[in-house]
């Protein structure tokens, strides 16, 4: 018996809904006489051509039996106050590379909020650990076909993964993997590599028995582990060196080549902060099957350099002034300048400067772009000529909105540094754009995993 309450937030012009006298306000109790637990029952139970809405308005509190009509798959069209129409399952576990758990106190409280969630995995690409799942979890996934399905799975050795979890149950996900293959539900899987735990032998181990759910499970991600200067009391783990780095990619490289010729795929994908450690060059665009794990930094810089040079080949070049600076991450920095000479090759009197971000904020062992606050974009540019316009990645910032995780806006940015700031999107065509002073439609979109805040009539988060 679902205990959340389905409010209808906006309805739209001319729909079913408004046509039924649904306002924003009023609460959707029940469909064919069914309790509504999430979306997906929502979606689920108005598929039919005849269906029975029971509805109580906003202003009375009366109860409305609706007996609605329509074409079979046609939506009611309403929008509820939480989109997820429940509760997010919030991360029973104490992993011991948990980035929430190394942020510093002070920061705004959603982004404390560890989910656990299949369906936001389904919903927003999110990776979970299976730890809080039931058998009717799965059988839900596998009702509704919620794939592809992002799997933290860190270890495939029982005892490990209870350790790495710091979780009793976490050993016992390896039954509900082969329901969800032998069920044909499509599976990407997440190794968060750890120095000393699941690296070397152990991860060997873990990519054989990952591909023995080939051809469900899709791909596999090796990803470092992040550590920030927030660790008091946390569980001692020690960055990866270049050797390391190395020896990672060497056993990935292994895997990948015996992998491909029995499927025809790579399978087990290693992020790009691997190369760039390792001072190697990254794979070639077809290792990359697609680039499934883009999310995960898996052939994200890869990716752009194909973009970017397709993008350049539409341009003769012509005699445009235009001066930019790119701020990023200090791992990516000298592939952005890589980036930028393509542009400027056919553009003599474009110049574009890239200022790597040293993070402050976390500790200069984190490198990305996307954990970067405005408080360090503004100390370090802050007095810097920076030319007709500050270029930043969009996944700086919150989704949909001009906030740093620190809270600072784009705004607030553009104050201090007295000069434009310009969001780009992650695509190739986007950065030829922003530095060539082009038009553009920015869709600004930011990685959901660090936040959650759609959560009204969910409690606290």
């Amino acid at each position: 018996m679902s205990k959340n309450r389905h409010v209808i937030a906006s309805v739209e012009a001319d729909s079913i809904a408004f046509e039924m006298e649904m306002e924003p306000g009023d609460e959707i109790l029940q469909i064919n006489g069914k309790e509504i637990e999430d979306i997906f029952d929502y979606q689920y139970l108005i598929e039919d051509e005849y269906i029975e809405v029971l509805l109580r308005k906003h202003d009375s509190e009366e109860e409305w039996l609706l007996e609605i009509e329509k074409d079979q798959h046609e939506d009611l069209g309403v929008t509820f106050e939480n989109s997820l129409m429940d509760n997010y399952k919030s991360c029973r576990n104490k992993c011991v590379f948990c980035f929430i758990d190394q942020m510093p106190k002070g920061m705004r409280e959603t982004l404390y909020f560890k989910d656990d969630d299949s369906r936001l995995s389904f919903l927003q690409g999110n990776y979970v650990t299976l730890t809080n799942m039931d058998d009717h979890d799965i059988d839900r996934i596998i009702r509704y076909r919620m794939e592809p399905i992002n799997i933290s799975v860190q270890t495939t050795n029982p005892e490990l993964r209870k350790t790495m979890l710091h979780n009793r149950h976490a050993g016992e996900i390896f039954p509900k993997l082969r329901r969800l293959a032998d069920a044909g539900i499509e599976m990407n899987g997440q190794i968060v590599l750890c120095k000393g735990l699941n690296d070397g032998e152990e991860l060997e181990r873990s990519i054989r028995d990952l591909y023995s759910y080939m051809p469900a499970m899709r791909s596999v991600s090796i990803v470092p582990v992040g550590l920030s200067k927030y660790r008091e009391g946390l569980y001692p783990l020690e960055p990866f060196g270049a050797e390391d780095a190395g020896a990672v990619i060497d056993c990935i490289e292994k895997w990948q080549k015996k992998i491909y010729e029995e499927y025809g795929t790579h399978f087990v994908q290693a992020s790009d902060e691997w190369y760039l450690l390792a001072g190697r060059e990254l794979p070639e665009p077809e290792r990359y099957d697609g680039y499934l794990q883009l999310e995960n930094g898996v052939g994200m810089l890869r990716l752009l350099d194909e973009e970017v040079r397709e993008e350049m080949e539409h341009y003769a070049g012509d005699d445009r002034k235009r001066h930019v600076t790119i701020a990023t991450g200090r791992l990516a920095a000298d592939w952005m300048r890589q980036m930028c000479r393509i542009i400027t090759e056919k553009f003599p009197n474009v110049t574009a400067d890239v200022i790597p971000i040293r993070n402050d904020f976390f500790g200069e062992m984190i490198t990305v772009s996307g954990l970067i606050t405005g408080t360090d974009l503004i100390a370090q540019l802050k007095g810097r000529d920076l030319g007709d316009a500050v270029l930043i990645p969009c996944n700086m910032l919150r989704s949909g909105e001009n906030v740093f995780l620190d809270d600072i806006t784009v705004e607030q940015v553009i104050l201090e540094l007295k000069t434009s700031v310009e969001v780009v999107d992650r695509e190739g065509k986007d950065l030829c754009l922003a530095v060539l002073g082009e038009k553009r439609s920015v869709s600004h979109k930011r990685r959901q995993m660090y936040e959650q805040t759609d959560s009204s009539n969910c409690g606290p988060s």
